[in-house]
């Protein structure tokens, strides 16, 4: 299909080829601003700014198309404009931009898909560089030692402990009222950390002690997701739903117990069935075949057990990774069910402005593939959407969110106990 190209569209040349083995991708990224993905001992990092496509929650005059396929529209238009000379072919290069867009339409924090003028990454063994030319002189594309290591202590925020109990209370009450059969109802920590510090610790320190999650960091947040919202490769689409928690044991008795008890839990499996279900209905009409598995499994991370699905399918209509991040979010397992109305009593009892936690965050190349998660397990940095980091002399803001999901039977104490659970990678990786 021919995609009409605007006049303003930037018309992008990208130049991948092979080098030498790669061993920290993330060394290569900007200390301030870093800007990767990564998993166990493959990713990509990018530095500078090709082009960057940014909306926010106000749609432009007259325009009604949903914020994700106008992404997906713009994105295709400046796919189709570069000129690109790929002679790795791997995904993650070629043409690539990472992306980070907000959990909610409204939000005043903006959504963006940011081209790097340099890209390097490694995957299976291989690693390149990708140089995209857009005026001026490129990164030098070399590493950058690391940093000085530092601290941050979170504290309570908008939403205290008590608050959030007293916000399970309603959402309870919204369920026992038929607005919803669930919603994910998350609280806040707030903190500082010291200007000028090299943000790539944080990522460094999430993907040691999180290898098996998605480490990212875009535009300010970072984090180690373990929830793949989706995946695009060749025409396979692959998603894994997580819905379900339960902490790790103190012991090897106590880890078994706790698997066993939520594997047999009647309340974490209705509220795992709401996320599987969201999914499934999302990507059937992008879909010409679906296989989902019987029954959840349980994954084991450093400090939790979640209930788990893999779902894979076979892509039809020509759909890109942007295009599947519009129809799957949000899921179930970050707002709740029915969607519309979730996020309804979301804006009504959280008091504050999400972000981009529990947004889509990942990279799209220019065919349309791409992996991505759910922002989770996240620190965002700077208070105000319009300030970038070099704006605050003394310290930055940042702010870390944790949710739970609400559904019949749950209980308030234990809701807030899981979003201490979920706090801990990011709190431990800050602190």
């Amino acid at each position: 299909m021919t995609v009409p190209v605007p006049a303003d569209v930037p018309r992008l040349r990208v130049t991948t080829r092979e080098i030498d083995s790669v061993d920290d991708v993330l060394a290569y990224a900007d200390p301030a601003s870093p800007l990767c993905w990564m998993r166990r001992s493959d990713g990509i990092a990018g530095i500078g700014n090709a082009t960057t496509i940014a909306m926010n929650g106000s749609h432009p005059e007259g325009e009604r198309m949903p914020r994700a396929a106008r992404f997906a529209e713009a994105w295709r238009a400046v796919s189709a404009a570069a000129v690109v000379d790929d002679a790795v072919r791997l995904p993650g290069t070629g043409l690539v931009a990472f992306g980070a867009l907000s959990f909610d339409d409204r939000s005043a924090r903006e959504s963006v898909l940011t081209v790097p003028r340099v890209l390097v990454g490694r995957r299976a063994g291989r690693s390149w560089i990708t140089r995209i030319e857009a005026g001026g002189d490129p990164p030098a594309g070399e590493p950058i030692a690391y940093g000085p290591y530092w601290s941050a202590t979170l504290g309570p925020g908008a939403q205290p402990p008590a608050g959030y109990e007293e916000s399970v209370r309603a959402g309870l009450d919204a369920i026992a009222a038929g607005e919803v059969g669930k919603v994910v109802l998350a609280r806040d920590l707030v903190g500082t950390v010291p200007a000028g510090a090299d943000l790539r610790r944080l990522a460094r320190a999430l993907a040691i002690g999180y290898p098996d999650c998605w480490t990212f960091a875009v535009d300010g947040i970072i984090g180690a997701s373990p929830e793949t919202l989706v995946t695009v490769s060749g025409g396979t689409v692959t998603a894994r739903v997580l819905a379900g928690t339960a902490p790790r044991g103190a012991d090897a008795d106590a880890d078994v117990a706790a698997s066993l008890a939520l594997a047999t839990s009647a309340k974490d499996q209705d509220e795992h069935l709401y996320a599987v279900q969201s999914v499934l209905a999302s990507l059937r009409p992008h879909t010409s075949a679906l296989a989902v598995s019987e029954q959840p499994f349980t994954l084991k991370l450093p400090n939790v057990f979640h209930l788990a699905t893999d779902v894979e399918g076979e892509l039809s209509g020509g759909a890109s990774a942007l295009d599947l991040v519009g129809a799957l979010h949000p899921t179930a397992a970050v707002a709740g069910s029915p969607t519309d109305a979730a996020i309804e009593v979301i804006r009504r009892l959280e008091p504050f402005d999400r972000g981009r936690y529990a947004g889509p965050v990942g990279w799209v190349d220019g065919n349309g593939d791409g992996e991505w998660a759910i922002a989770l397990r996240c620190a965002q940095f700077g208070a105000e959407p319009s300030r970038r980091f070099a704006e605050y002399s003394d310290t930055i803001p940042v702010t870390a969110h944790a949710g739970a999901g609400i559904v019949a039977g749950s209980d308030p104490e234990t809701e807030l106990l899981e979003t201490r659970v979920k706090f801990r990678p990011i709190v431990d990786a800050l602190a």
